[in-house]
């Protein structure tokens, strides 16, 4: 993400300027705009002109629009056939493979400032783009959206990570950045069983790893990454390994030979997407990524759980409950998503940041966990809070205290009004 230009006044209020360049950027820009503020970026509009001679013409030009904000809708790169090559001269038919194509983002609101083409208070929706300036207005740039920019903004953010997730027949293709998970593409080769006297399943193996191969190279832009992971219960990982730098070797494809130092084969236990929160809980994924945000929310999530296998009154998981334990100034370690800064209540979006800034104050850590990443739709199952205390509290002891303190004040403001 580009900053293009920043004015906040001391009360908070005042706009960001951002260009996107990425997925992960829209999905920044996904989580900033917010129900009720503006946006000013470029649009197309449909305009019906009539002529002299009473005839009506339509064209669509490209304005500059301001509109209040009323819905936001983010989707994900959607998958679309890719055609498959094959470095073993079969052709592939068989082979599934589906890539992905951009992020989008949508916004629909009234228009705020009337133009030449634009009547004031009309519905339109903003389709944001990737290289086009977007100026968001606010009448609060809280802390939780000024760390965002912040982070969004900063140099050398990108995808650290490559993925490969396989079994027989089955693969997907991943990048991982600091706050998204993208598949860049699935790969399905049917391979039949084994059996004596066919070479039936040794021809589909070898279809399997040349088409996983080809999109690799197509997909995963290895020389950029940190570290490459390829995933697989049983021997598939081995056998996946030893092909590409066979193919490699065999092709003089220098660039992936000196990559070679950065693949770690990792065991799994299932050939799917979720089990990306195995690859980041492996100590040889875990030393190198040690410094990166997702790497620390895979720790800090296996963290919260082994804590509640063994000391549940350290654990605590729920909005009233973490909110009782940031009361007393016991939460350690604050876990919870950006799924609850997105609310479109800004109360609760002022609670939960509120609540971040207590746990800050008071020497805790705050986790903002990223619902494109496996770890955040786990704590998203998990109501999307959650916190890992510095001392046991039990939740009915504490639950019987805010009874009590409710029914006094009660009383008290009875009392007051007899």
């Amino acid at each position: 993400m580009r900053l293009i230009g920043k004015y906040i006044d001391k009360h908070g209020a005042g706009y960001v300027s951002l260009r996107p360049e990425d997925d992960e950027d829209m999905w920044h820009l996904y989580n900033l705009i917010q129900e009720g503020d503006e946006v000013r970026a470029t649009a197309i509009r449909r305009v019906q002109s009539v002529s002299t001679t009473g005839s009506t013409e339509s064209q669509r030009v490209r304005t500059t629009l301001t509109i209040t904000v009323t819905r936001t809708v983010f989707a994900a790169g959607s998958a679309t056939n890719a055609p498959t090559g094959s470095s073993s001269g079969t052709t592939g038919s068989a082979a599934a493979t589906t890539a992905a194509s951009g992020a989008t983002m949508h916004i629909t609101g009234t228009v705020t400032e009337e133009n030449h083409f634009v009547r004031m208070g009309a519905f339109h929706t903003l389709d944001l783009e990737m290289n086009r300036d977007v100026k968001i207005i606010k009448e609060e740039w809280d802390n939780v959206a000024l760390q965002r920019v912040e982070e969004a903004c900063a140099e050398g953010r990108g995808a650290e990570v490559g993925a490969i997730v396989c079994g027989e027949g089955t693969a997907a293709l991943c990048l991982m950045s600091e706050h998204m998970t993208t598949i860049r593409q699935r790969i399905d080769v049917p391979v039949p069983r084994k059996s004596a006297g066919s070479s039936t399943h040794d021809k589909g193996l070898e279809r399997f790893y040349s088409t996983l191969y080809a999109a690799f190279l197509r997909v995963i832009p290895f020389s950029s990454l940190k570290v490459i992971v390829i995933a697989s219960p049983g021997f598939v990982k081995d056998s996946v390994y030893d092909y590409f730098f066979a193919q490699a070797t065999k092709t003089s494809n220098k660039a992936l030979l000196q990559a070679r130092q950065k693949f770690i084969r990792v065991h799994v236990s299932s050939p799917h997407v979720h089990s990306l929160v195995e690859v980041l809980k492996s100590p040889e994924v875990a030393s190198q990524l040690k410094e990166t945000k997702f790497a620390r929310e895979g720790i800090v999530l296996d963290k919260f759980f082994k804590m509640l296998g063994q000391d549940e009154m350290r654990a605590w998981y729920g909005p009233d409950h973490v909110a009782m334990a940031s009361d007393r100034g016991a939460i350690g370690t604050l876990l919870i998503s950006d799924d609850l800064f997105r609310s479109s209540d800004p109360k609760q979006r002022k609670k939960y940041v509120d609540m971040a800034e207590i746990v800050r104050t008071t020497g805790g850590e705050v986790i903002i966990f990223s619902s494109m990443h496996e770890t955040g739709q786990q704590l998203n199952q998990l109501t999307g809070i959650a916190a890992i205390l510095t001392f046991p509290l039990d939740v009915d002891i504490v639950e019987a205290e805010e009874k009590e303190a409710k029914e006094a004040a009660e009383r008290a403001a009875a009392e007051q009004n007899g």
